[in-house]
């Protein structure tokens, strides 16, 4: 397989993911307290927004990949 072919099919894949997700979410653990043996952390949940445009761009773009890629010869 081309690798502009094996790029164009990764590209549309995570344009989909993009899409159907929007953005990623993750756990990150805060020291609240440390004193002696007494210790007492805070989980903070946060997201990193991913704008439709993104996904949309990756996919068109993964499309456009797989669409030369094919015309090209080998």
């Amino acid at each position: 397989m081309k690798p502009i072919m094996l790029g164009g099919i990764l590209l549309v894949i995570l344009g989909v993911l993009a899409l159907a997700y929007q953005g990623i979410n993750y756990t990150r653990q805060e020291k609240v307290l440390d004193i002696g043996p007494i210790h007492a952390t805070a989980e903070k949940h946060e997201r990193i927004a991913l704008p439709p445009i993104l996904g949309g761009l990756m996919l068109v773009g993964g499309i456009v990949m797989l669409v030369t890629g094919s015309k090209q010869k080998a």
